[in-house]
């Protein structure tokens, strides 16, 4: 479509319906009085005609879902599990960071392990500074957080087009793999800014492969058999618009739901395989790394199936003039333009920014004291990562019973997890003030991956389907990119106040009450901001228009 519109407007039939041609499909028509209009004038005629009983339209017509390839896109979530990228790889950073670091209150050439050592710890930092270590573990998380951003909004969208986004998913898993195996080169403490580079490039192209992997789900829901069952049911009308929306909801969380179930399972298979390693070798120098490299195969294992069984599901070309590099930018610019015709898809983005920066900075704070406390002990770490694994199958599948059985919505079983997720930083804050509770104890760290699992696992796979609800059909990989910038970028915001009030203060808990704060408020904008069901709506249409009407 051209960017300006036609100087003779007079000429162009009035958008008041779309309906006036009988003999023509509803595509037909819409297409011949689209011409030349903005997307905001085609959006607001279909919107008008009142004509929501329609179902968004695909281009092209996508395979079947088969059981194989279902299996394997399970299968691949089983060995990304963060247990090596997002979990070990952090505490064997943090490990040799403290080990080549000492106690500011003893001075240099102390040993922050010591047994009259402050509790304080820092790193040489710049030329004659330091810096606390736990703020950079957060400087480290903050940069990586960055550079996703940058995937996101250059290349996130692009996957839509063509056959980019299969190609994407495998490149990103791959550098993943190598940051993970290369690991086994950290032998001591003067390596820990390798391992700090380390740390960031996998946990980097972990968080990628987590959107770009979410991003395949919507698609593969609206594929599948009954999906596809549902959508004929409908259009000999056997089964009414709502009847049909609510069903699609249900298949979009029951792959949402067993794939995060799968997650967890191979959680608790990658636990139990790593105590193979730690128990017999716990005195072993390089056991750490040695567990990493397991972590690390399995995922290898389990996930290449995924590129074998995928079956090609292509985009539409790239348009003429554009590249993969740049018409990611163009798209996100023109959605967010856009935004007044998806009012709850952009509302719920920007609370979702706020939530995922305050849980995802709550979970590193938290990991920090952890170590801490159990002087980065991979072994005690995997039972307590077994511990957060197993309650979260049984949530997840617990969660999906509920709604299945009483058919709650998407958004009010959201809300069950939203309250746990304050109540955690709200619990940390707790610590500033006394000694006795706020993850001081052992046992406090124990109920926390319980509780993390019980509701947090289910917030991971609602949280992604809520999303796929109010992403226009088709244009997965550019929201769930959009989707990916509110998880991952927003806690580029989070590390960064929360390091600089930890440096100034020496106190990790003192971070707590900013995350609590901003929790909350993502949590008010969520319940009282998003109407998923109008949402939906206004999606359907978007994606018409677009599609219709050009850019």
């Amino acid at each position: 479509m051209p960017s300006q519109a036609p100087q003779d407007r007079a000429s162009k039939p009035e958008l008041n319906g779309l309906s006036s041609a009988q003999d023509k499909s509803d595509d037909e028509v819409l297409k011949e009085e689209t011409v030349g209009y903005p997307i905001e004038a085609i959006a607001s005629a279909v919107s008008k005609s009142g004509d929501h009983s329609r179902l968004p339209r695909l281009d092209n017509v996508e395979p079947t879902v088969t059981r194989k390839e279902l299996w394997s896109y399970y299968l691949y979530y089983n060995g990304d599990n963060g247990v090596g990228p997002l979990g070990f790889s952090m505490t064997l950073f943090q490990s040799l960071a403290n080990a080549a670091g000492f106690d500011p209150i003893a001075g240099p050439g102390s040993s922050c392990q010591a047994p009259d050592a402050s509790g304080q710890c820092v790193v040489p930092w710049g030329k004659g500074k330091t810096k606390s270590v736990s703020s950079v573990v957060l400087i480290a998380n903050g940069a990586s957080f960055a550079v996703m951003t940058l995937i996101f909004t250059t290349i996130g969208s692009a996957a839509d087009y063509g056959t980019f986004g299969r190609w994407l998913l495998l490149v990103v898993t791959l550098v993943c793999w190598a940051a993970q195996y290369a690991s086994v080169s950290l032998t001591n403490a003067s390596r820990w800014l390798l391992a700090m580079a380390l740390f960031m490039i996998g946990f980097i192209s972990y968080g990628a492969t987590l959107v770009f992997y979410a991003a395949i789900f919507p698609r593969l829901a609206r594929n599948t058999a009954h999906t596809r069952s549902l959508k004929q049911r409908y259009e000999v009308g056997e089964i009414s618009r709502e009847e049909f929306d609510r069903e699609e909801s249900l298949e979009k969380n029951r792959i949402s739901n067993i794939s995060t179930m799968h997650s967890n399972i191979g959680y608790i298979a990658t636990l139990c395989l790593n105590l193979t390693l730690l128990l017999p070798l716990k005195d072993h120098p390089m056991v750490n790394n040695y567990v990493l490299v397991l972590v690390n195969s399995y995922w290898v294992l389990t996930g290449i199936w995924w590129f074998i069984f995928q079956q090609p599901r292509p985009g539409p070309p790239v348009p003429k003039g554009e590249s993969y590099l740049t018409i990611g930018w163009k798209q996100i610019w023109l959605a967010c333009k856009q935004y007044r015709l998806l009012p709850n898809t952009f509302i719920y983005l920007f609370g979702f920014f706020l939530l995922a920066d305050g849980l995802n900075t709550t979970g590193t704070l938290v990991s920090i004291c952890q170590n801490d406390k159990f002087s980065f002990s991979f072994l005690q770490n995997t039972y307590l990562g077994l511990a957060q694994a197993i309650t979260s199958t049984a949530s997840t599948l617990g969660f999906w019973y509920i709604q299945r059985y009483w058919k709650i919505s998407t958004k009010r079983m959201f809300v069950v997890t939203n309250v746990v997720t304050m109540l955690i930083p709200l619990w940390g804050m707790i610590g500033i003030w006394t000694q006795k509770f706020g993850f001081h104890n052992a046992w406090e760290f124990w109920a926390y991956n319980v509780l993390f699992g019980l509701f947090q696992a289910p917030y991971y796979a609602f949280s992604q389907t809520m999303m796929a609800e109010l992403t226009p059909p088709g244009f997965d990989n550019m929201f769930f990119g959009l989707f990916g910038l509110s998880n991952r970028a927003s806690s580029m915001i989070g590390p960064n106040v929360i390091q600089a009030i930890i440096d100034k203060s020496g106190d990790n808990w003192k971070g707590f009450p900013f995350l609590f704060a901003l929790c909350v408020a993502a949590s008010i904008v969520i319940w009282f901001g998003v109407d998923v069901e109008k949402g939906r709506r206004d999606a359907g249409i978007w994606a018409d228009a677009r599609r219709q009407g050009g850019d």
